[in-house]
């Protein structure tokens, strides 16, 4: 436990003179307790000034608010001109800073988060060193694996997993900063090591509003970067000199096309991984696809950052295998190929598909996939049109419908698909059924891909999540073959 003193020293705010002891610290009124300080914060569907009364019952001492209530009886009152700041503050000193304990390294972007983040862990744990990790997929504090509440979870929750970090002697922590987490501060009080930009492109405008904003959300991650830290941004991507325009930290880049300080080159590619050259130097590595020749580039650029001999970084990145849901490949027994992955925006999309090509494949390639319910409508059509463009079959089926109506999902998605491209498409609601359709017609060498679920257990419909694997389907119905 820590005093209110110690919780706000060196903050610009105002305190009450005794010495109170705090129990706990949430920004979530259903989780207040006798004693607790309750950040009341502004969010985009709910506003926790409307939860101060609830969070005063349950007994909570302290009440950090920017707009304060007109009764303010049972509780001493902070205000602020930025909740979720203060939040951020707060919960890193209540868990006495373990960032500083440890180099933590944030990987912000659109597409290759998870991936990134994830082969930085393995790069550190093949040579031996006991690393964090904060994914979409799940959390790793050193000892044991976690689910993952979301990409980067709340603030407080955040600091308690660092905390547990450091208990666990780990040295390095290798997280996803996403959009969401950057804009509404849950990163506040982090203090980073570094910092990796892999792409933007059309994403999460359902929740920014516009591109504008959503680069801004981004470049907010690297503005607070402190001048020791690394800023390593993708030199291919034309908004990666934007989006670290303004940082503090030393920049590098990492390219394969452009000029930069990392460079690398394909020199042969297949279904089961790339040759390589980075900085001049070849390997072998099991993830294929251009795509993550970049995430490639961008761990063998970090672990550099950091440290770490070049020809081990190299031998560790031989060993690396893909995260679950990107690119998991399975095969039947007569050669039909199945591949599972997360892609489930335009541009991870278009770039999965390209890889998909370039293998040059001998026999037709079938897509199944679909986009997620209350979510950014406006990429259904485009996503619609590039999986047509790409594809030999295309099944538009459910992904997670959550509250809308899957029928007008589907709809939306096949609405962008140009005249000439929609003989290609079957629309299936039912996604079991979809994927035992293309199992069942697809021949021998032909490419089965199904997207925008990939590590995810369940299928979200009208606020229930149900059991549903992809991979496992795809197995299931793989066996079946002879």
């Amino acid at each position: 436990m820590k005093t209110l003193k110690e919780l706000f020293k060196d903050l610009p705010v105002k305190i009450p003179e005794e010495n109170l002891t705090v129990h706990h610290i949430t920004s979530d009124s259903r989780n207040v307790q006798p004693g607790d300080i309750f950040f009341a914060i502004p969010g985009s569907n709910v506003d926790g000034h409307q939860f101060i009364s609830q969070a005063i019952e349950k007994g909570a001492q302290v009440i950090v608010c920017k707009h304060l209530p007109e009764e303010r009886s049972q509780a001493i009152f902070v205000q602020v001109d930025d909740p979720a700041f203060y939040y951020g503050e707060v919960c890193a000193r209540y868990f006495d800073h373990p960032s500083k304990s440890m180099k933590v390294v944030g990987v912000t972007g659109t597409n290759g988060k998870t991936s990134t983040v994830t082969f930085l862990y393995q790069l550190m744990q093949n040579m031996g060193y006991r690393s964090g990790l904060i994914s979409t997929i799940h959390y790793f504090d050193g000892i044991k694996y976690l689910p993952a509440s979301h990409t980067t979870p709340d603030a407080y929750v955040l600091q308690a997993l660092l905390h547990e970090m450091v208990k666990n002697d780990c040295r390095f922590v290798f997280m996803e900063v996403s959009s969401h987490a950057a804009h509404q501060k849950r990163i506040q009080g982090i203090y980073f090591a570094g910092g990796v930009f892999t792409n933007i492109t059309h994403d999460h405008l359902d929740y920014h509003g516009t591109f504008a904003n959503y680069l801004r959300a981004k470049q907010s991650f690297f503005d607070n970067l402190p001048p020791d830290a690394f800023a390593l941004y993708n030199s291919d991507d034309r908004n990666g000199l934007i989006i670290t325009q303004n940082t503090k930290a030393k920049k590098f880049s990492y390219g394969i096309n452009s000029f930069a300080d990392f460079k690398a080159e394909i020199l042969e590619k297949s279904m089961e991984g790339s040759l390589l050259s980075i900085q001049g130097k070849q390997v072998w590595v099991q993830v294929p696809g251009k795509y993550n020749a970049y995430n490639i580039l961008a761990t063998y650029g970090v672990g550099t950052l950091l440290g770490l001999d070049e020809n081990d970084i190299l031998i560790s990145l031989s060993q690396i295998q893909a995260p679950k849901g990107r690119f998991e490949v399975q095969k039947s027994a007569d050669g039909v190929y199945a591949i599972v992955d997360y892609a489930h925006t335009p541009d991870a999309l278009e770039k999965l598909l390209t890889t998909i090509k370039e293998l040059n494949i001998s026999g037709e390639l079938w897509v199944v996939g679909g986009a997620g319910g209350n979510r950014d409508k406006t990429k259904r059509p485009i996503m619609g049109e590039i999986m047509a463009s790409y594809a030999d079959k295309v099944i538009l089926t459910s992904d997670n419908p959550r509250f809308e109506n899957p029928e007008r999902i589907i709809q939306d998605m096949f609405e962008g698909v140009s005249s000439d491209n929609r003989k290609k498409i079957f629309q299936m609601i039912d996604r079991r059924q979809a994927i035992e359709f293309a199992c069942r017609m697809a021949k021998p060498n032909d490419v089965i891909l199904i997207v925008g679920k990939g590590h995810e257990p369940y299928q979200e419909i009208q606020g229930i999540k149900y059991p549903f694997n992809d991979y496992e389907i795809i197995a299931e119905n793989l066996s079946k073959r002879t």
